[in-house]
């Protein structure tokens, strides 16, 4: 079961709207200097672009809990040391999304696209000319300066 959460939100005409809410583990996998990343579908909201492996947050999961189940179902591995790395709120037209980012520094298995979806992994420095959704510049940017 999947955590969605309405909530109200005061536009600039003063009209009140709803704007669903979604909480997302995100994996910052490490292996040296490189990170692993997957590509968005085309069809799905921010398609075509390049991300951190994740997913929602289920009802009764703690962020930890969630990670783990959505990197060993997404791109096969299974965390052995994570911390985490920073959190976002970033609100997209349609969406609010709450972003949990954790690092992953160890893992058992060979990261891949478990879900048949494209993936790569990319020396930190290149990111800066990867092709991310809005939410994931501040977490690209930080991770730029380490």
């Amino acid at each position: 079961m999947e955590v969605t959460i309405k909530r109200a939100v005061v536009t600039q005409a003063n009209k009140i709207s709803t704007k669903k809410t979604v909480h997302v583990a995100v994996g910052i996998v490490l292996q040296g200097n490189k990170v692993f990343l997957t590509k968005r579908a085309e069809d799905v909201h921010q398609g075509g672009k390049w991300e951190f492996p994740g997913g929602k947050v289920e009802i009764g999961e703690t962020v930890d809990q969630a990670l783990h189940r959505e990197l060993k179902e997404e791109i096969g591995i299974e965390v052995k040391r994570s911390s985490t790395f920073m959190r976002i709120e970033h609100d997209y037209p349609k969406v609010n999304v709450h972003l949990d980012f954790i690092r992953v520094d160890d893992f058992d298995g060979t990261a891949s696209g478990c879900e048949g979806q494209l993936f790569e992994w990319f020396e930190i420095g290149e990111l800066a000319t990867v092709d991310f959704p809005e939410a994931n510049k501040s977490v690209v940017k930080k991770l730029l300066a380490l």
